[in-house]
């Protein structure tokens, strides 16, 4: 069965619902016959203007917020990449051939993006309905002579609470912005490493549990301790949000300092639980810390509580490094500082520390996720730090985020 050449630009001219085609700027691109029905307007007059120079807001009405909603909604769009769906609005439109004189105009919008084939947005689509014979019809007050009166104050009623609704979300959307942008800042602060940038082989991946505020419990480090050795860590603070992300900002910056002046992972680490146990929203926190020695070509690591580092080498094999494994965080473990083992590795090896969030699932065997871990390394061991970071958060399912916060460190050694 052959399909039909559609002649599409017709079918939007001629479509019943008024439809407007804005490029991301906002600046008109195309316009179908019910739009320009309802506005009065030409299509030259609105071909090639922006959006808000055809529709200004009514100077007469000192109340006008049509062009601060629809903007705030277009630019909705445009960061999110989902449609709208705008409570009625007031909007009134200039009367064509009339300077200086508006129509009193009550609309319904829908604002839905076009996205290209690089997945940005291209055009918007912007549909409305015409609503002002409804408003206006409709009266705020019930007449005890009409026997339809209840019902139209009902409507009436309905739409008053649509505006609220819309004006109290706004706020939220505005609250949360600013509170995402405070978390955001607050957590890029405590998760600063100067000396990674000079690390080219390294790569490191956060990801925050999907719906919270983009901070959580988890961190990673990169510390240079002399020409010839460096330290990695990661870490991992029960609970997520504001509050776990302050814990960790104070753990990982007070390992940062240990392991700064004792080179030894397990003794630093062992003063790190110290400090973790004066307070109690720090118990039950787990670590690894790993020292890399490029010049005697050996990994000394230890962990506290940890799911162990995995090392995949050149020749296939993968070596998990749990010969060093102690209590969480706060748990004493004697007069002895925290064990702490070595492995020797080849050039070309790879490195990889992480938080349970990576391997870890609900109702499945620990052992489970490690496999896959491990798996997924031996397979794709040849790729790059940074290209496999990316592989192992999309091949272990977490790339869009899932219930748990996850932090990750690739070093090619």
């Amino acid at each position: 069965m052959t399909t039909p050449r559609i002649d599409y630009r017709g079918l939007f001219a001629v479509t019943p619902s008024p439809y407007l085609v804005l490029d991301p700027d906002l600046v008109v691109v195309d316009v179908n016959r019910a739009y320009l029905r309802i506005t009065g307007r030409t299509r030259e007059e609105m071909i090639g203007r922006h959006l808000f120079e055809v529709h200004p807001d009514n100077p007469a009405d000192p109340d006008a917020d049509g062009v601060r909603n629809l903007n705030a909604s277009l630019q909705r769009v445009l960061r999110t990449k989902e449609p709208d769906t705008m409570a009625v609005q007031k909007y009134d439109v200039p009367v064509s051939g009339h300077p200086g004189v508006f129509q009193e105009k009550w609309w319904s919008p829908v604002n839905t993006p076009l996205l290209g084939p690089d997945g940005q947005v291209e055009w918007l689509l912007h549909r409305v309905e015409d609503m002002t014979e409804f408003i206006l019809t409709r009266p705020l007050r019930s007449a005890p002579e009409d026997p339809e009166s209840e019902h139209r104050a009902l409507e009436s009623e309905l739409y008053i609470r649509a505006q609220e609704l819309q004006r109290l979300n706004e706020e939220l959307r505005n609250a949360h912005a600013r509170e995402r942008h405070i978390a955001l800042t607050l957590q890029e602060a405590m998760l600063h490493s100067p000396d990674l940038a000079a690390h080219r082989e390294i790569a490191v991946r956060y990801l925050p549990a999907a719906r919270s505020l983009n901070v959580c419990g988890d961190w990673y480090d990169v510390v240079d301790l002399s020409e010839d050795t460096y330290t990695v860590a990661v870490g991992d603070v029960v609970g997520h949000g504001l509050e776990a992300a302050a814990v960790m900002g104070m753990l990982r910056s007070a390992l940062s300092a240990a392991v700064r002046a004792i080179h030894a992972p397990g003794a630093a680490m062992d003063v790190l639980s110290r400090y973790a146990g004066t307070f109690e929203s720090a118990l039950a926190t787990t670590a690894v810390k790993a020292v890399i020695d490029t010049r005697r070509q050996h990994i000394t690591y230890t962990s506290a509580g940890h799911p162990p580092p995995v090392l995949s080498r050149t020749d296939g094999t993968v070596v998990l490094l749990d010969r060093a494994t102690e209590p969480p965080l706060g748990v004493p473990v004697g007069r002895h500082p925290r064990a702490q083992a070595t492995v020797p590795y080849t050039p070309g090896d790879t490195l990889v520390l992480y938080t349970d969030g990576l391997t870890e699932r609900r109702g499945e065997d620990i052992d489970t996720g490690l496999q896959r871990l491990t798996d997924v390394l031996v397979r794709h061991a040849g790729l790059s730090p940074d290209r496999l970071a990316d592989v192992l958060l999309t091949r272990l399912g977490v790339a869009d985020g899932r219930d748990d916060d996850v932090a990750l460190i690739v070093i090619r050694l």
